[in-house]
């Protein structure tokens, strides 16, 4: 193999230490039409791809001089952009795991099978392109909007792009991300960017359904299939027949219902709660997670052939804090829808209103940002919102405010009470009924002694 670097931006550099296993993987990919340049050490890895000449490098993470974890900081400081896949021995998931976590794009473990690793480099090089060539998207996306996303940022210029890629592929989407970064949004843009966007896009939270109840509503039951069952009734899966099922939360869905999910992929057959029949169903099935699914798959809670049966083309939506340009655009467009549905004036930002925004953490990602825009709305009349009508106080308080608190005071305007008295309350005057009334009352005073007594 070579051993210097081509001009060819194609090619793939494999570092691996072991010269038999080069030998081999450096083989197949070769037969398979991937150029590739072999090193076995760190150093000799990072002299190479500082010349830019490499999409993807397949990086062993135990090497004679530094280990990958070292490579890939150190790619990280020197802004080399290239799509790292990590190869880590047998029995080293949990480490593969942490590579990810830092920013490797897949792993695989050895003994690796040429065909995975020729699909992982191929699917790796197609993520190395589209985010080379996010800068052919429309500036104005951010202002127009790309299918219910506001942003024009180059992490969701690459988001878009993806989202256009995949939207034209009848494969699974795997969707990450934290709480209140879009995933559902992303779900409805890939169903709506397709081939089947006329037909159903059918929505689950699996997180949201009780576990006993969670077969049912995907997989549909029949009358008297259990307590409360008193019709058949169909389940996502049919009813999205020839559009999109999309299974949002995805690694709370209890084990025993992943195994029927993966043979569902598997086979495109249902089979209702109660029922003997199987019905063939037409669906595309995207899923998400707030959660890392490696390290649900390492941890045992996430079946690991259903993970690679659903993880095919994954798609990451990045936090609202790695994205702070964004900040203002998304806050801009929740002022004017809600400003329109509450018959308000609000037209813009003040500049410190801004500054305050863009200095904020968000936690809660653009789902806490559009609260905190729908807050002020609601709560203040004017023109243009202020610093002193946005309420930012999060799980400590001001706190979560920063320094901005200093400036203008404290930021949370709960809703005022007029104060409450302290004097005590009068005591009600009771006057016991008269004797003559309660025998009036009473259909046995007749017979009772306590009316009969004199």
């Amino acid at each position: 193999m070579a051993s210097e670097p081509a001009a060819s931006k194609a090619r793939v550099l494999l570092v691996e230490d072991t010269l038999s296993l080069a030998t081999l993987y450096g083989a197949s990919l070769t037969q398979a039409g991937l150029p590739v340049d072999h090193v076995a050490t760190g150093k000799e890895a990072l002299e190479h791809l500082e010349t830019g000449a490499y999409q993807v490098v397949l990086l062993d993470l135990q090497l004679p001089d530094i280990n990958g974890f070292e490579v890939m900081r150190s790619l990280r400081e020197r802004g080399i952009d290239v799509t790292t896949v990590v190869v880590t021995g047998q029995g080293s998931v949990v480490t593969a795991v942490e590579a990810m976590r830092r920013g490797a794009y897949d792993f695989l473990v050895k003994p690796v099978a040429a065909e995975r690793m020729i699909t992982t480099v191929r699917n790796a090089q197609e993520r190395a392109m589209l985010q080379r060539t996010v800068e052919d998207l429309s500036p104005e996306i951010g202002t127009a909007g790309f299918f219910g996303f506001i942003g024009r940022s180059m992490i969701m210029r690459s988001v878009y792009r993806m989202i256009e890629s995949v939207s034209k592929s009848r494969a699974t989407v795997f969707i990450t991300g934290e709480s209140g970064t879009g995933k559902e949004v992303c779900a409805d843009a890939i169903h709506r960017g397709g081939p089947r966007r006329d037909k159903p896009f059918i929505a689950i939270n699996c997180a949201a359904i009780p576990r006993d109840l969670i077969e049912s509503e995907v997989f549909g039951h029949i009358k008297g299939s259990f307590t409360g069952a008193i019709a058949d009734r169909d389940g996502a899966a049919a009813l999205a027949d020839g559009g999109t099922l999309f299974l949002d939360e995805i690694c709370e869905m209890d084990t025993a219902l992943q195994s029927k999910l993966l043979r569902f992929l598997q086979t495109g057959r249902i089979q209702p709660v109660g029922s003997s029949e199987h019905k063939t169903v037409d669906v595309r099935v995207i899923c998400a997670t707030n959660r890392d699914p490696a390290q649900e798959v390492a941890a045992g809670r996430f079946r690991e052939d259903l993970f690679y049966r659903l993880h095919v083309l994954p798609i990451h939506l990045p936090p609202l804090r790695e994205r702070s340009g964004d900040v203002i655009d998304i806050a801009t467009h929740f002022l004017h829808v809600y400003a329109r549905e509450e018959r308000k004036a609000f037209m813009s930002l003040s500049t410190e209103a801004q500054e305050l925004l863009m200095s904020q953490p968000w936690p809660g990602n653009v789902r806490e940002l559009q609260n905190v825009v729908r807050n002020a709305v609601v709560l203040n009349d004017g023109e243009v919102v202020t610093s002193a009508m946005l309420s930012l106080s999060g799980p400590n308080g001001d706190a979560a405010a920063g320094g901005a608190a200093g400036r203008t005071g404290s930021l949370c305007r709960p809703l005022t009470c007029p104060p409450m008295s302290t004097a005590p309350f009068p005591r009600p005057i009771v006057r016991p009924p008269r004797t003559a009334d309660l025998r009036s009352r009473c259909p046995w005073a007749c017979r009772c002694r306590r009316w009969n007594a004199p």
